[in-house]
C-alpha cells in the first residue's frame, strides 16, 4: 500500500493491511512464521516554516502484531519471538531541512524520518518497526549453553571432547602477576 500526497490532502486513509510471510525481507537472520497484521490511520500534516513556506508531513500511527523466527545468539537454533507494537511516526520530505542553519537535534526532531518523491509505501513503515521491536540477543533459554568455540557442536544436545584450551603463553607473566598481587 501507499500513501499518495495528492490522496492525503483529500482525506486521512485509513489502513488494515495483512502481508504474507515472504512480503518483507527482514533480512538474514529474522523471517516471519506468522501474518503481520497492522492497521492505524496516515493522515497529511501541514507544518508552516515562516509566512512563505509550508512543509507536507506525513503521520503514520497504528499497530502491528506477527511472530518472527530469530537465531539463538548463544546456539544458533531457532527462536520463536512474538512482535506486538504501537506506533506513530512523522515523515518529512526528504531535503525540507536543506539550508537551515544547523543547530543540535532535538528529542522530537530524533523522531521525524524522511520520505521521497510523492509519498510512502507501508511496507517500509511497517519493515521498519518490526526491525526496531526485535532485541540485539535473543535466547532460546537462560541456560542455554551456546557452541563449543573449537568444535563448534551445539553443546545444549552433546558434550563435546575438545578439552580446555591451552594456556597462550603470551600471558603467562599476567598469570603470575596476579598471584604477586596477593601477597
Amino acid at each position: 500500500m501507499r500513501f499518495e500526497i495528492k490522496e492525503l490532502e483529500r482525506h486521512p486513509i485509513d489502513f488494515k493491511e495483512e502481508f504474507a510471510l515472504e512480503a518483507l525481507d527482514l533480512g538474514p537472520d529474522a523471517r516471519l512464521i506468522t501474518a503481520l497484521k497492522t492497521s492505524g490511520r496516515a493522515q497529511l500534516i501541514e507544518e508552516h516554516e515562516g509566512r512563505q513556506r509550508a512543509i507536507q508531513d506525513i503521520r503514520v500511527n497504528g499497530k502491528l502484531r506477527t511472530r518472527l523466527e530469530l537465531p539463538c545468539a548463544r546456539c544458533l537454533e531457532p527462536v520463536s519471538y512474538d512482535v506486538s507494537r504501537d506506533f506513530d511516526l512523522l515523515y518529512r520530505p526528504q531535503g525540507s531541512d536543506i539550508g537551515r542553519e544547523e543547530l543540535s537535534v532535538t528529542a522530537a526532531e530524533a523522531e521525524v524520518s524522511y520520505y521521497q518523491g510523492d509519498g510512502l509505501l507501508l511496507d517500509d513503515v511497517v519493515r521498519e518497526q518490526v526491525l526496531l521491536a526485535v532485541p540485539l540477543k535473543v535466547v532460546c533459554r537462560e541456560d542455554c549453553k551456546g557452541l563449543c568455540p573449537h568444535c563448534g557442536k551445539n553443546l545444549n544436545h552433546e558434550e563435546c571432547s575438545c578439552g580446555e584450551p591451552a594456556t597462550d603463553v603470551r600471558w603467562a607473566a599476567l598469570k603470575d602477576l596476579g598471584s604477586k598481587l596477593q601477597n
